[in-house]
C-alpha cells in the first residue's frame, strides 16, 4: 500500500486549522464570511503554487456541505466539463441554495472552448465554480468568465507560518512524530521551498526518510547535501523559477544570445509554463529596448500569440528565435526611466491643473472661459510643428524623456532639438 506524502497527509480539512492567508479566511476575512454564511459565489483563487488553493477548495466544500466534483486542466476536455456538470445538475436537483461546488485546478490551462462550456452551469448556478491558478487570470481566464467569478488572491507562506507547519508536521503527523527528530536549523528548507508549503513538507519528509540514525537532527548542510543529490525534483518552481527567469532576462539584457538559449532550454527542460517566458520577453522588449529598436516589441508580441496558439513542441523553437534576435539587438531603457521619472514627478506635485489651452471646449460656457483658445494645431503650422507648453505651469521645461545612446533615438534626440531649442534640456547632452 502507498504512503500518501507529508503534504497530503497533514493537509488541513476545516478553516481553524487552515495556516496563512488571513486576509481571506481570517477573523474578518472576505471569503471566510461567505463560507459561514453559505453564500459561495462562483470564484477564482489565484497564487503561487503550494499556498492552499486546493486545500481551501476542499475546506470550502465541506464547511458547507456541498457536492464536490474536482476536474484537472491538464488532463480534462471539454466532453469530461459537461458530464460533471450534468452529474451537477442531477445532485443540484435536491438542493435550494446549495448548488454542487465545480473545482479545476491549473484552470488557465484550460483552452477558450473548454472555458466556454463553463459559461451556462455558472450562469445558471448549476454549479459554483473554483478555479485555482498560478497565472495572472486577467491573461489566462476569458472576459465572459470572469465576470462570473470573484478573484481572490493568495499569498506565499511567511517565514513564520513555514516553520508553524513544519511543527505542525512533527506533532501531527503518525509517522514522523513516532521518530526521535530535531529541528535544528529550518534556513535551506526555507529557502529552497521558496513560500511552497507543500514543496517544504515534500522535501523535509524526503531528508527525514533519507537517515537511518535513532536521532535525526535537521540542519542547514544536511538540506543542501540531500537536495543536490536530488536536483531533478526541485527544478521547476520556487527559488529555481525565480533564479533562472532572471538569468534568462539578464542575459537577454546582456546582449549574451548563447546564455539566453541556455536559460531558456533549462527552464523549458524544467517544465516551465511557454506564456510565462513569452511574456516576460514581451516585458523586456519595451523596457531594456524599446525605441532603440521598436521591431524588438512586435517580435515579442508575435511571438507570445504564435507560442498561446501552438503550444509545446514547436513553441520552442519560436521563443528562441525571439529570445535571440532580443539578444542581439541595440538595447536602450530610456522608455522604462521616462515612465518612471513622470510618475514620481506625479507623487511629488499631485493633481496640477490642465493649461487652460488643452482642455476640451465642448460648450459654450466653456468656449468662453478660455478652454482650448491658445492652442495651436501642429498641422496648422511649418513643418506640422508649433511651439507650445503642454506641460503644467508648475513643471514647465522638464524634461522626461533622455534619449538613448543609439543611432535610432539619437535622431530622436536630433529631432527634439531642432524643435524645442533651449525649451527641453536636449542640446546640452
Amino acid at each position: 500500500m502507498n504512503t500518501p506524502p507529508l503534504a497530503e497527509r497533514i493537509r488541513p480539512t476545516n478553516l481553524d486549522d487552515y495556516l496563512s492567508q488571513s486576509h481571506l479566511v481570517g477573523e474578518k476575512g472576505t471569503l471566510r464570511n461567505h463560507i459561514v454564511n453559505g453564500t459561495i459565489p462562483s470564484l477564482i483563487l489565484w497564487g503561487p503554487p503550494g499556498t492552499g488553493k486546493t486545500t481551501l477548495a476542499n475546506i470550502i466544500a465541506q464547511e458547507s456541505k456541498r457536492p464536490f466534483y474536482t476536474l484537472s486542466a491538464i488532463n480534462s476536455g471539454v466532453k469530461d466539463v459537461r458530464e460533471v456538470i450534468e452529474k451537477a445538475k442531477g445532485d443540484g436537483g435536491m438542493f435550494t441554495v446549495k448548488n454542487p461546488i465545480l473545482f479545476i485546478d491549473e484552470i488557465h490551462r484550460f483552452s477558450k472552448s473548454q472555458q466556454d462550456s463553463l459559461l451556462a452551469a455558472v450562469e445558471k448556478g448549476w454549479v459554483t465554480l473554483i478555479g485555482a491558478t498560478t497565472e495572472n487570470p486577467s491573461f489566462e481566464v476569458i472576459p465572459a468568465l470572469l465576470s462570473r467569478c470573484q478573484v481572490y488572491v493568495l499569498d506565499a507562506f511567511a517565514k513564520a507560518e513555514l516553520e508553524q507547519l513544519l511543527q505542525r508536521a512533527l506533532t501531527t503527523d503518525v509517522q514522523l512524530s513516532s521518530k526521535n527528530i530535531q529541528l535544528k536549523e529550518t534556513d535551506a528548507l526555507l529557502r529552497i521551498s521558496g513560500g511552497d508549503a507543500r514543496k517544504l513538507l515534500n522535501i523535509f519528509e524526503l531528508v527525514i526518510n533519507s537517515q537511518n540514525e535513532e536521532k535525526i537532527v535537521i540542519t542547514n548542510q544536511l538540506v543542501f547535501n540531500q537536495i543536490q543529490a536530488n536536483p531533478a525534483r526541485y527544478d521547476k518552481t520556487g527559488e529555481q523559477h525565480y533564479d533562472i527567469i532572471s538569468a534568462f532576462i539578464k542575459s537577454i539584457r546582456g546582449s549574451d544570445p548563447n546564455a539566453s538559449v541556455y536559460w531558456l532550454a533549462r527552464m523549458i527542460e524544467g517544465g516551465e509554463d511557454l506564456k510565462f517566458i513569452a511574456r516576460r520577453l514581451l516585458i523586456l522588449a519595451s523596457e531594456d529596448i524599446g525605441n532603440a529598436n521598436p521591431t524588438a516589441l512586435i517580435m515579442a508580441n508575435n511571438c507570445f500569440q504564435a507560442v498561446s496558439t501552438i503550444g509545446y513542441p514547436e513553441s520552442r523553437i519560436i521563443l528562441s528565435q525571439c529570445a535571440i534576435y532580443l539578444a542581439t539587438s541595440i538595447k536602450s531603457n530610456a522608455s522604462y526611466l521616462a515612465i518612471g521619472k513622470a510618475q514620481q514627478i506625479v507623487k511629488q506635485t499631485g493633481d496640477l491643473p490642465v493649461p487652460l489651452g488643452l482642455r476640451n471646449a465642448p460648450t459654450k460656457l466653456m468656449k468662453e472661459l478660455g478652454y482650448g483658445e491658445t492652442y495651436k494645431y501642429a498641422h496648422d503650422h511649418p513643418g506640422n510643428f508649433a511651439h507650445y507648453d503642454f506641460l503644467p505651469q508648475e513643471i514647465s521645461g522638464t524634461t522626461i524623456f533622455e534619449p538613448g545612446d543609439n543611432p535610432r533615438e539619437a535622431s530622436q534626440k536630433e529631432f527634439l532639438q531642432k524643435r524645442w531649442k533651449d525649451h527641453y534640456d536636449y542640446n546640452s547632452k
